[in-house]
């Protein structure tokens, strides 16, 4: 991931049924199954920010936010 870049993982766990297609597709290994069965990110600080997690989600219940750190001061 970029320098200054900050990575949010927005799981909806009510749409997340546990499939684990976006753990499989992540190339860092960031996610991984919480007690109840469902996604989290376990590393968001090695996020890529690919996305592939995002894409892969039949229930679209992940999302990716990147924020840039400073963009707002050009």
């Amino acid at each position: 991931m970029g320098k200054g870049k900050t990575v949010q993982h927005l799981i909806d766990k009510e749409w997340c049924k546990g499939c684990g297609i976006c753990i499989h597709f992540c190339p860092k290994n960031v996610l991984e199954f919480d007690p109840q069965g469902k996604a989290e990110a376990a590393r968001p600080e090695d996020c890529i920010a690919c996305k592939l997690c995002e894409l892969r989600c039949p229930d679209l219940a992940i999302q990716i936010i990147e924020d840039q750190e400073g963009e707002n001061e050009k």
